[in-house]
């Protein structure tokens, strides 16, 4: 059968789009995608007592400076600070998380700011905030964000959490205090080998011959790596997985080797290098694994998103002085706890959970909701962004819980309990809406069952909504 039947069939549309979306493609026998539950949720609609619960703990947002007080208060000495958001197209969530970015930098040091993005292009931006890069300004940053979906990172929030991020680190005196930006994604395979491919040859021209060769295999694909994937498993060609093992382990050596050494200069080309080494390694596996049944694609991304935040810490902790501090952006359905939602009980993992598993108490998980207003999605993978409305929540959903409490916006911190935490551990659906919004078949499409209150250690609710604004 080919691509395109097979594409036909839905199953590779599913497959890719469950990788940025807020629905599960877990494979099952026969290679179905598995749905999500179509029947109603048992969960009831929220009663006056447990509004009310929400009601008294919620701390309002108005939009003064001292709005997040209470959650900085909360995060304490955290290193890492998840920061999720409810659909990947909703201006207030990039806005709000922006706003608790900069306090986190500011007044508690934070120095990284991981994304749900590829790492080629977020080195670039990166690059332009620590003053490093050729770009005039911070459009020109992100214009290397060409990979559907766009607007996730090409929009007017973004851009200007990067410029504020220039001045910012303009201002820094230590270099080692520079705030950089980072991408934890895995699908820039083809970008990935052509930027270890090109450091090597600035370094040591045998080992780029070398790491050419190995990545040989890829040649013809770029960016249609699913094709790749694709062909592996019809057995029309053979894999990579060797080649690209054996490159991510020679990088491996050449950062240990600078871990090694009496003097450890920043060197954010090499670990910039070895990043990539390791998105090809985990990228070529992530397709050629898509295929293949009884194989969650979804627990091998969000593992190689949470060991990318772990290595980047590791590395910025080696360059001396205190220890860093990692804030993460990405949707909910990678930053809360799995193990508390029916995905965690069919056997999905997350970033979230991971990072709660290496260092407790250290990690502090934030989830956005809203009730309903507008959202920038598309209506199929790789299709064109338009706003559409969001559908107002369930009745029975945490987002129309949190709408009756008759307070627009507001911050709920779970994290030491509470009446109100206890309340929200039953489970409800939660709504997530990715870079597709198919609002004909919401319930199916865009829900799931979760115990808010310890998937998460604070919620942020926007009643009502509006769509990000891309770039041009």
């Amino acid at each position: 059968m080919s691509l395109k039947r097979f594409k036909a069939l839905g199953l590779t549309l599913c497959l890719l789009a469950s990788a940025a979306e807020g629905f599960s493609c877990l494979a099952q026998k026969g290679g179905a995608a598995a749905p999500r539950r179509a029947g109603k949720s048992t969960a009831a609609a929220p009663d006056a007592s447990e509004v009310a619960l929400v009601r008294q703990a919620a701390h309002a947002l108005t939009g003064g400076a001292r709005d997040y007080d209470p959650l900085l208060e909360m995060i304490g000495d955290a290193r890492f600070v998840l920061l999720g958001e409810a659909t990947h197209g909703t201006h207030e969530f990039y806005r709000e998380r922006a706003r608790i970015t900069r306090r986190l930098i500011e007044e508690k040091g934070f120095d990284a700011v991981v994304l749900e993005a590829d790492w080629p292009q977020a080195h670039s931006v990166s690059r332009y905030v620590r003053g490093k890069g050729e770009d005039a300004n911070a459009e020109q940053a992100l214009a290397d964000f060409k990979r559907f979906p766009r607007w996730m990172w090409r929009n007017t929030d973004f851009r200007d959490l990067i410029e504020w991020l220039r001045s910012y680190n303009a201002s820094a005196r230590d270099e080692k205090g520079d705030v950089g930006v980072y991408g934890m994604d895995l699908y820039s395979v083809a970008d990935s080998a052509r930027e270890v491919v090109e450091y090597l040859k600035r370094v040591d021209p045998e080992a780029a011959r070398r790491a050419r060769r190995r990545y040989e295999c890829l040649d013809g694909y770029g960016s249609r790596t699913e094709q790749y994937g694709y062909d592996v498993a019809t057995g029309s060609r053979g894999s990579c997985e060797k080649d690209a093992a054996a490159q991510l382990q020679e990088m491996e050596r050449r950062l240990a080797a600078w871990r090694a050494g009496a003097a450890r200069e920043r060197d954010d080309e090499l670990f910039s290098a070895y990043q990539n080494a390791r998105v090809v390694r985990h990228g070529e596996a992530y397709y050629r694994l898509l295929y293949r049944q009884q194989f969650s694609t979804w627990n091998l991304r969000d593992r190689h998103m949470a060991t990318t935040i772990q290595e980047l810490a590791r590395y910025l902790d080696a360059l001396g002085g205190r220890k860093s501090k990692v804030v993460v952006w990405a949707h909910n359905s990678h930053q809360g706890d799995a193990r508390m939602t029916e995905r965690g009980e069919a056997g999905e993992l997350n970033v979230g959970q991971l990072m709660r598993q290496f260092h407790g108490a250290s990690t502090v998980l934030v989830g956005f909701t809203t009730y309903t207003g507008e959202v920038r999605a598309a209506s199929e993978w790789g299709g064109g962004d338009r706003k559409m409305r969001l559908r107002p929540s369930l009745p029975e959903s945490y987002g129309a819980l949190f709408h009756e409490t008759g307070v627009p916006n507001f911050l709920l911190l779970m994290r030491g309990g509470g009446a109100h935490a206890e309340a929200l551990a039953r489970a409800r659906p939660e709504r997530a809406v990715g870079v597709i919004y198919l609002p004909a078949t919401e319930r199916r499409s865009h829900y799931f069952e979760a115990r808010l209150s310890k998937q998460f250690d604070a919620v942020i609710h926007w009643d009502v909504t509006s769509a990000l604004e891309p770039l041009p």
